[in-house]
């Protein structure tokens, strides 16, 4: 299994088909993933803890509708996955191995829109066991490309590995669609792109240290499932751009797969 990190958007993607992200997603089992992968491995930055934590869910996968500001009908929307409790205490016992123990596990939590929005256009059938796994904002790009790597096992055993978030996420700065980008946030988009797609996965771990990283993202939320993503394809893994739009002026939906070295 490749592993992949995903722009989300927000829940009008589900819906909208002005917003380029949807035919892509929309796409994924007829260009993308021809095979039905085992259980799904969400990794959401919709979902900040101080541990890891993985959502361990016997039965069904609530729907978390995190947002705000929308007409009733998205909030009627449902995912209804099967959760993977396997794979949950899999992820625990990998990453308790590792180091980054103890691993926390929520047999409540549900799914995030940040983990049901894409799936529900990737698999609308919701068929497929899925588990989410949190990001710590108050640790580093490394630890979480760290943390990514001793995933990896998963990838043998079926487990598609996703990363959803957004190379670019300063919410507050949202502007009308027909304004030019603004410099601090297409050159931080480009430097990622430069990166991922040239190997230099040193930089892409240091990321903090980029000029226009803090005004990209107030909190590295939905950076950190990209690097978790990575971590997970192993060493001297490919990347490659999937899809690249932008929306709201300022919120980049580069998407990339990351394939591993054979």
């Amino acid at each position: 299994m490749d592993t992949f990190f995903i722009a989300h958007g927000a829940v009008n993607v589900v819906v909208d088909e002005t917003v380029p992200v949807r035919s892509f997603l929309q796409s994924w089992k007829s260009d993308t993933m021809q095979e039905t992968p085992k259980a799904i491995l969400m990794v959401s930055g919709h979902w900040d803890t101080d541990a890891p934590t993985v959502n361990l869910v016997h039965g069904t996968n609530d729907t978390i509708h995190d947002f705000n500001g929308f007409p009733e009908f998205f909030y009627q929307l449902k995912y209804p996955a099967p959760g993977a409790p396997d794979v949950a205490q899999r992820v625990k016992d990998l990453l308790d191995t590792a180091g980054f123990g103890p691993v926390k596990e929520d047999k409540a939590r549900g799914l995030d829109h940040g983990a049901w929005i894409p799936l529900k256009l990737m698999y609308p059938e919701a068929n497929i066991p899925v588990c989410e796994l949190s990001v710590q904002t108050g640790k580093s790009a490394e630890y979480h490309y760290k943390l990514g790597s001793a995933l990896a096992p998963l990838r043998d055993q079926g487990v598609l590995i996703i990363g959803s978030g957004h190379v670019t996420h300063n919410f507050k700065a949202r502007g009308p669609e027909d304004k030019p980008i603004p410099k601090w946030a297409s050159d931080f988009d480009a430097w990622f792109k430069d990166a991922l797609l040239n190997g230099r996965y040193d930089d892409v771990n240091t990321c903090e240290m980029v000029e226009g990283y803090n005004m990209n993202h107030i909190k590295p939320d939905h950076l950190f499932p990209l690097h978790i993503a990575l971590g997970a394809a192993g060493k001297g893994a490919k990347a490659t751009l999937m899809h690249h739009s932008w929306t709201d002026n300022v919120i980049s939906y580069a998407s990339y797969r990351f394939t591993a070295a054979q």
